[in-house]
């Protein structure tokens, strides 16, 4: 399935995860959105909207790092910024509750790939 096939979130999830595939990738995207979280948080505190820019620059900076160099891909927030933001979302979700490793064996029985479920 090419990324304009996307018709819904649930499509456009196992192509997340597949471009998510190394775990340095996930552990970047996951310090990128827990970073961009905890400065959302200080600013809205501090009153300090200025630093909105920067809550966006860490989060997408450590995601990025990691398709470009780790993962050797395209970030898909090129194509579908509110699904790709949602899917960072449920990927950390999953990643902090320990259940990411069932949900790719998950997708990857359902797609048939052999070689995802060995991660």
């Amino acid at each position: 399935m090419s990324q304009q096939d996307f018709q819904s979130f649930a499509d456009f999830w196992p192509f997340y995860l597949a471009e998510h595939s190394r775990p340095a990738t996930r552990a970047l995207h996951a310090a990128g959105t827990i970073l961009s979280l905890a400065l959302l948080v200080a600013l809205v505190v501090a009153h300090k909207w200025a630093w909105l820019p920067l809550a966006l620059v860490v989060g997408y900076g450590f995601a990025w790092v990691g398709h470009f160099f780790v993962e050797h891909n395209r970030p898909a927030t090129f194509q579908h910024p509110l699904w790709s933001f949602l899917g960072d979302y449920k990927m950390l979700a999953l990643m902090l509750t320990g259940r990411l490793a069932a949900e790719m064996a998950r997708i990857a029985r359902a797609s048939g790939d052999e070689a995802a479920r060995s991660e």
